[in-house]
């Protein structure tokens, strides 16, 4: 027998002789519950006080509603939990969690919510360099990548003795008019360029590019910046630069030689490379054939380019028969040989900054850093870095409340589903904010150990409970 269903109550079929009904009328409810874990991470490297730093408001103070860092932290708060969209916080601003994450329950006018709605929101992205009559909120781009780089060193306990910056480009896919917008023949679609730069798990720069340059373009600026801002904190550290065959442009090693950076890039193969390793090839296609599985050998040799390079460089070949055909992989380095041997130069350093694209992936498919959709590139360029903050905000979570646990390498989607991604009732008193989060959650231990790590970091005095 069908169920009736009434306006506001939802009835459903039966189990073990009792109805089922549902309405939504449980009041203070939220679904994000987890969060107050991101305010505390927040808390504990204090982010979006210096995010909102990197804005200026001329707004009329006796008339503004939401402060730019109520506004700066509920759209990275936002991102972080899965509402990649303006148009979702129309709803999220009557949300309580929301209004707990903004430190601001009540608003100040009737007809407004405690946090803001899209409209409002959408002055940090369209903010420019100077306030105007119509944009009165403008931002520093300057400050916002020297942020990035204060948040990374901040991160270490003590100056690390070497790092490896990784460099990598990516796709951007566009489906509108913006501007700077171009095909790309290698992805096939009208896209952005976007350059990052990654320390690990660290981000320290993601960067908006147009799709009609070089894939390394803009590389040599972005490394500089970063290297200097590095080495006036820690002016002892040796510095790796690692990238694939995108990078291996005369520039940016030229510079990077004549400032004592270290390099390893991957290099397209030719002719000449693959004449190179000749002997090696047709040794590695024997042994494969006669073990029936891949077989690999290494060379090492100074090398140079008919033109473009203006030296020669140290090149360590892979000459690699696999499935029956040859594979020959190259890479250029400024690493000597007495440091670091061939093999290991390629299969251990090398072959390592393909984890780099795993950290792309969390960035553009866990947090919507490619959601690059409005009219002007400035505009977007604010939202990869709105996403880009998330991610970081995330980072600092795993890295402080989440280390030596099942999350300690989870992607941020992982870490949003399992541990964020709570339901709860909110019940706001005149003593007390009590979020009653479900009985029934899976990572209800390991949520409590990351709130413990976490106050214990933002307040290093107190007591513990």
């Amino acid at each position: 027998m069908p169920t009736e269903c009434i306006p506001d109550l939802f009835g459903f079929e039966p189990v073990e002789g009792r109805e089922v009904v549902a309405a939504f009328d449980a009041g203070m409810v939220t679904s994000d519950a987890g969060a107050l874990l991101l305010r505390a991470t927040d808390r504990a490297i204090k982010m979006m006080e210096r995010f909102a730093s990197c804005f200026h408001d001329v707004r009329r103070a006796e008339l503004i509603e939401h402060e730019v860092a109520t506004l700066v932290g509920q759209r990275v708060f936002g991102i972080a939990l899965g509402y990649e969209d303006l148009n979702d916080h129309d709803e999220l601003r009557h949300d309580p969690m929301m209004a707990v994450l903004a430190g601001k329950l009540e608003a100040r006018r009737e007809d407004c919510a405690p946090v803001a709605g899209k409209s409002t929101l959408n002055r940090l992205e369209l903010s420019r360099l100077e306030p105007t009559r119509y944009h009165k909120i403008s931002h520093n781009p300057m400050a916002i990548r020297r942020l990035f780089v204060d948040l990374f060193l901040e991160a270490h306990g003590r100056p690390a003795k070497q790092i490896i910056l990784d460099l990598d480009s990516t796709d951007d896919p566009l489906h509108g008019e913006q501007e700077g917008r171009f095909f790309h023949g290698y992805y096939d679609c009208y896209c952005y360029l976007p350059l990052y730069v990654f320390c690990g798990r660290h981000l320290l720069a993601a960067k908006l590019r147009r799709a009609d340059i070089d894939g390394a373009a803009g590389s040599v600026e972005e490394v500089a910046r970063i290297v200097a801002h590095i080495r006036r904190q820690w002016p002892r550290v040796r510095i790796l630069v690692r990238a694939d065959s995108g990078f291996a442009r005369e520039e940016l090693m030229a510079w990077c030689e004549a400032n004592g950076v270290d390099f390893l890039f991957g290099l397209a193969k030719n002719d000449r490379l693959n004449a190179m390793i000749k002997n090696e090839l047709e040794q590695a296609a024997v042994t494969s054939q006669r073990t029936g599985k891949p077989a690999r050998r290494f060379k090492q040799f100074m090398w140079t380019t008919r033109g473009s390079w203006s030296r020669r460089r140290r090149v360590v070949a892979k000459a690699e028969w696999t499935q029956g055909e040859a594979n020959p992989r190259f890479v250029v380095t400024s690493l000597a040989r007495e440091e670091c041997k061939a093999r290991y130069l390629y299969e251990k350093i090398y072959c390592a900054r393909g984890d780099m694209e795993n950290r792309i992936k969390e960035c553009q498919l866990d947090l919507y850093a490619d959601r690059t959709s409005t009219a002007t590139m400035r505009a977007n360029q604010m939202r990869l870095w709105f996403a880009s903050m998330a991610y970081v905000l995330l980072c600092a979570l795993r890295r402080i409340g989440l280390h030596d646990t099942e999350y300690a390498k989870a992607t941020c989607g992982t870490i949003r589903l399992k541990l964020l991604k709570i339901g709860a009732l909110v019940r706001i008193s005149v003593r007390r904010i009590k979020v009653a989060m479900a009985s029934g959650c899976p990572a209800a231990k390991t949520w409590g150990l990351a709130a413990v790590r976490l106050a214990a970091v933002a307040n290093p005095r107190a007591s513990p409970v």
